[in-house]
C-alpha cells in the first residue's frame, strides 16, 4: 500500500491532495463518528464549524490534539498514545468500580470494554475520548444510570459552598490588597481592583483540594498575578481603549466544585457590564457540569435562580440574539456528553460562540482541545487550567487574523441603511418593490442565482417606471452567512415600507437565461422561488407583513406552494435537507 505523505500539524491536513491519505481521512472521520456527510443528524456541517474554526476550503478539523492526530497517522503505537489510551482504561474503570452492580454485568462490562480496548489498540483510529464515550454510553444504557456521579457532583459543590460563605474565604477575598496600586484616576483603580478580585476567583477555582476532599494546599494567590495578565490583556483587547464595551462571552466551565467558583466569576462579569452564555454538558461525561444538575442540586438552584436556560439546541440567532438583550446570564447545553468536540456541538453552542466576543475555559480537557492544536479559532480565547505539576495557567490565543466578527451593530445599520434608502425612494413618489430570488438553495449554484437576479432586476429597471426595486445580490457585506442575511433582511422586510414584494417565477427564470442568450440549464428548469429556503421564509414574512399593511401587493407563486423548504442548513444559504440529496 501507498504510504500516506508526511503531515506535520493538524492544519495542514486536507482533502484532495493524495488519494491515500484521502482514504485515511474518511476512514477516520467516519470511524470516530465526526463526519457530516456520513451522519449530517449529529455532526456539525462544515459551515457550522466554521463558526467557531477558522478553516479554508476542504481543510479537515479534528477534535483532538495535534502530537494524537499526528500518532494516530503513523499508525505506530507510541509510548504516550498507549499512555493515553491507558489513563483513558484506569479512568473507566474507577467510574465503573463505584457503581453498586451486580458482579455478573460488572464483569460483562470490563470483558466488553476490553474487547473494545483491543479494537482500538490494533487500529490505532478512534481519538481516546471518543472511545470514552462511547463506553459511557454502553454502561449508563447497561445500569440505567443517567449521571452516576450525581452525588458526588452535588457534594463537591456543596464543600465549595461552605467555603465561600466562611472567614477563610472572607479573610483571602475580600481585603484590601497589601501593594499599592498605580492610581491615576478612579477608573482605573475600580478596573485594577475588579481584576484583582478575578484572579483570585480564578486561582481559587484551581484548587480542587478545596472540594474533592484532599489534603488542602496552601498557596500563595499572588504568584498568579503574572499569568493572569493574559486574561486582562483579552478583555482590554475587546472592550476597546475605554473599556467601556460590554463583552458577550460564552463560558465553559470543566468540574463540579470549581463550578461554585465559576459562578461568582459569572456574577463579577455581569457586574462589570458583560452578558455571559454558560455553556454545560449535554449529559454525564465525569465531574464536568451538565445542564441538568439544577434539577437535583440545590446549591446550583440558589446561584443560577436568575439564569435563563435555552433547552432548544437548534435556536435561530434572531432567538438567541433576543435572550441574550433580554437577559445578562443564558444557560444552554454544548450539546455533547465529552471532552470539548467541536465536531458534535450543537446548534445552539455555535451560534452562541458565532456571537461571543471571548470565549472563557476551564480546566485541562479544554486546554488540550483549544491550546494543543495548530488549529485557530474564531474568537479570541482564554484558558484557565492546572498544569501536571500543580502550577495554574492563564493562556490566551488569539482569533485567527483573517476572521472579521460581523457584528449586530453593523446588520442592524446595513439594516437602517437600506430602510433610509427606501424611504427616499417613497419621498420622490416612487414605488418600493422587494424582489425575492433563489441565491443560495441550489447547491454548488450561487453565481450563477446572482448572474440571473442581477440580470432579471435590471431587466424590470428598465422597463418599469417610477419602481424603486431592491435587489438582495447588491446589498451583501463579505463574511455574512445565512444567519446574518435573514436576520437583516427580516428587519428591512417588516419596517412596512415595501408596496409591492414580488417572487421570483419560472417566467423570470426562463427571461433571464433569454437575456443572456443561454437556454436554461437542467438544474434550473422549472425552478421558482418555492424551491427556496430563504423565500419560503419571506413568503412566510410577507403574508405576515400584509396582515398589517393590506394595500402592499405579493406577485409571484401562490403562498400554498412555498411548503417544500423548511430550515436552513446551518450557515448555508440552502435548505437543510437538500444535504442529504447532495450527498446521495
Amino acid at each position: 500500500m501507498k504510504e500516506i505523505p508526511a503531515i506535520n500539524s493538524l492544519k495542514d491536513l486536507y482533502y484532495g491532495k493524495d488519494p491515500v491519505l484521502d482514504a485515511w481521512i474518511l476512514n477516520f472521520m467516519t470511524e470516530n463518528d465526526i463526519d457530516p456527510l456520513a451522519n449530517p443528524e449529529e455532526n456539525a456541517s462544515y459551515e457550522q464549524l466554521r463558526f467557531m474554526v477558522d478553516l479554508d476550503e476542504d481543510q479537515v478539523f479534528a477534535p483532538c490534539t495535534d502530537w494524537l492526530l499526528l500518532n494516530l497517522l503513523k499508525g505506530e503505537l507510541s509510548k504516550d498514545l498507549k499512555k493515553e489510551y491507558l489513563t483513558t482504561w484506569k479512568r473507566l474503570v474507577l467510574l465503573l468500580n463505584s457503581l453498586p452492580l451486580e458482579d455478573y454485568l460488572r464483569k460483562k462490562l470490563v470483558n466488553l470494554w476490553r474487547y473494545k480496548f483491543r479494537h482500538a489498540y490494533k487500529n490505532l483510529i478512534l481519538i481516546p475520548s471518543r472511545l470514552t464515550k462511547r463506553l459511557i454510553t454502553i454502561l449508563l444504557s447497561q445500569c440505567v444510570v443517567h449521571d452516576p456521579y450525581e452525588v458526588r457532583k452535588q457534594w463537591f459543590n456543596q464543600q465549595v459552598y461552605n467555603y465561600i460563605h466562611s472567614a477563610e474565604f472572607e479573610n483571602l477575598v475580600n481585603v484590601c490588597p497589601q501593594s499599592s496600586f498605580p492610581c491615576t484616576s478612579l477608573k482605573d483603580l475600580r478596573w485594577q481592583l475588579d481584576m484583582f478580585e478575578l484572579s483570585q476567583l480564578f486561582s481559587l477555582s484551581l484548587q480542587e483540594e478545596l472540594w474533592n476532599g484532599e489534603k488542602e494546599k496552601k498557596q500563595n494567590l499572588t504568584f498568579y498575578q503574572q499569568e493572569f495578565s493574559n486574561f486582562e490583556q483579552a478583555l482590554l483587547q475587546n472592550m476597546g481603549p475605554k473599556r467601556d464595551l460590554g463583552l458577550k462571552i460564552l463560558y465553559l466551565p470543566d468540574s463540579a466544585g470549581a463550578f461554585v467558583f465559576d459562578l461568582l466569576v459569572v456574577k463579577l462579569l455581569l457586574r462589570l457590564g458583560h452578558k455571559v452564555v454558560l455553556a454545560l454538558k449535554d449529559g454525564f461525561y465525569f465531574d464536568y457540569p451538565t445542564i441538568w444538575d439544577i434539577d437535583s442540586d440545590m446549591i446550583l438552584q440558589k446561584m443560577l435562580k436568575n439564569a435563563y436556560f435555552i433547552t432548544n439546541k437548534r435556536i435561530s440567532k434572531k432567538e438567541l440574539l433576543q435572550k441574550m438583550k433580554e437577559h445578562d446570564l443564558v444557560v444552554i447545553s454544548d450539546g455533547t456528553r465529552e471532552r470539548l468536540n467541536l465536531c458534535r456541538t450543537s446548534v445552539t453552542f455555535s451560534r452562541a460562540w458565532k456571537e461571543s466576543d471571548l470565549i472563557i475555559a476551564k480546566g485541562y480537557g479544554n486546554y488540550r482541545r483549544l491550546c494543543l492544536t495548530s488549529h485557530v479559532f474564531t474568537r479570541d480565547i482564554v484558558v484557565f487550567y492546572r498544569d501536571k505539576v500543580g502550577n495554574h495557567r492563564c493562556i490566551f490565543k488569539a482569533k485567527s487574523p483573517k476572521v472579521r466578527k460581523i457584528t449586530e451593530s453593523e446588520i442592524i445599520a446595513k439594516a437602517e441603511q437600506i430602510k433610509s434608502e427606501m424611504k427616499k425612494a417613497k419621498a420622490q413618489g416612487k414605488k418600493v418593490m422587494f424582489y425575492s430570488a433563489i441565491v443560495g438553495s441550489i447547491p454548488g449554484q450561487t453565481k450563477t442565482a446572482i448572474k440571473i437576479l442581477n440580470t432579471f432586476v435590471n431587466y424590470l429597471r428598465n422597463k418599469l417606471d417610477s419602481i424603486y426595486i431592491i435587489n438582495p445580490a447588491e446589498h451583501f457585506i463579505p463574511g455574512m452567512d445565512g444567519d446574518d442575511l435573514m436576520y437583516m433582511w427580516e428587519m428591512v422586510q417588516r419596517s412596512g415600507l415595501i408596496d409591492i414584494w414580488r417572487f421570483q417565477t419560472v417566467e423570470d427564470i426562463e427571461k433571464s437565461f433569454e437575456l443572456l442568450g443561454e437556454k436554461v440549464p437542467p438544474v434550473w428548469a422549472g425552478k421558482d422561488a418555492t424551491f427556496s429556503t430563504g423565500c419560503t421564509k419571506e413568503m412566510q414574512i410577507a403574508l405576515d407583513v400584509q396582515k398589517k399593511n393590506p394595500e402592499m401587493q405579493i406577485i409571484g407563486p401562490a403562498p400554498d406552494k412555498f411548503f417544500r423548504r423548511k430550515e436552513y442548513g446551518v450557515g448555508k444559504y440552502f435548505d437543510a435537507s437538500l444535504v442529504k440529496l447532495v450527498n446521495s
